[in-house]
């Protein structure tokens, strides 16, 4: 069986959208990205930190869905990473309200050693010091290295973020990221700046607009599946990152095209995360469900043309 390394925060969020507010839920990149990886079977660890005030039910209902929390450092004395946000009413832009960076502050990752052999790695949205060290720790050079990051590592960390680039072979990010790391309007022309960078494959997250897949001069487009109801946008990116994750560890293959296939199955399962607040509805997601959008998604896409 594949392995798979995801690296992130595992946290409390607070969100306020206008459907709702919640109190403290469970939050974090590595907790989305490991529920969504959970679907394909993987050997899959998250390599994380949490404070004395995490629930032993969380860490649990990680393991149960087959995530190896051995790797997540526990601070008895400390503090869990804490978030809070407001959305806007087109769900497309929010506000910070409280970052409290606490046990993360001082987090040095340490990927267990059965684990150190892994196939694919998913570089959460972190630092890039704290990324390239997990690389670093690494006693066999993986098959594929994914990294996520945002705008804030490009204003306060760019040096070291682009040396971690430089160690990669698969970045996602969304549109305004890809426009400030590469000073390009146009995402065609932006992409081929980042693949001058190091990465081989470059996505680039639109959210309600899909998903571009660029390798050299291939592109491939997919849309987002047309929702009746979205609650709740936050750990869409990061769910979509471990479908995609999930899926190549699970395949083994590199190649563009199953790269196509591994969008797809990112955007599917980031259409169910905006559905309910936090995680909840990836928590008890099932496979027919899964199944069921993939076909939706075949229909939506999918057709016939007689070329005049």
């Amino acid at each position: 069986m594949s392995k798979l390394v995801i690296v992130g925060t595992v946290a409390f969020d607070a969100i306020e959208t206008p459907f709702g507010k919640t109190n403290k839920i469970l939050g974090g990149a590595a907790t989305f990205i490991g529920l969504a990886a959970s679907h394909f079977n993987v050997d899959t660890a998250a390599v994380s930190v949490v404070g004395g005030d995490f629930p032993q039910a969380y860490l649990d209902l990680l393991s149960d869905k087959n995530i190896d929390v051995s790797g997540v450092e526990i601070v008895k004395e400390g503090k869990t990473f804490f978030w809070s946000g407001r959305y806007h009413n087109d769900m497309n832009s929010r506000d910070t309200l409280v970052t409290e960076l606490n046990t993360l502050a001082d987090f040095n990752p340490v990927v267990p050693v059965n684990y150190r052999d892994a196939e694919v790695v998913m570089l959460g949205n972190l630092h890039p010091l704290v990324q390239a060290s997990v690389l670093d720790q690494m006693e066999l050079k993986p098959k594929l290295v994914i990294l996520d990051t945002m705008n804030f590592w490009m204003d306060c960390a760019l040096s070291d973020l682009l040396n971690v680039i430089k160690r990669i072979d698969v970045i996602t990010i969304n549109d305004e990221e890809a426009r400030q790391l590469t000073g390009e309007y146009s995402l065609v022309v932006a992409a081929r700046k980042i693949h001058e960078m190091g990465p081989k494959y470059v996505v680039i997250k639109k959210g309600e607009h899909g998903a571009l897949l660029f390798n050299n001069d291939y592109v491939f487009y997919a849309p987002a599946l047309p929702l009746e109801e979205v609650f709740d946008p936050t750990g869409a990116g990061d769910t979509f990152a471990g479908g995609f994750a999930g899926y190549i560890a699970k395949t083994g293959d590199t190649s563009f095209e199953n790269m196509k296939n591994a969008v797809i199955y990112g955007s599917t399962l980031a259409s169910f995360c905006v559905e309910k607040f936090g995680t909840e509805r990836m928590q008890n997601l099932s496979d027919k469900e899964v199944h069921k959008r993939l076909l939706q998604f075949k229909q939506l896409t999918q057709f016939e043309i007689e070329l005049a």
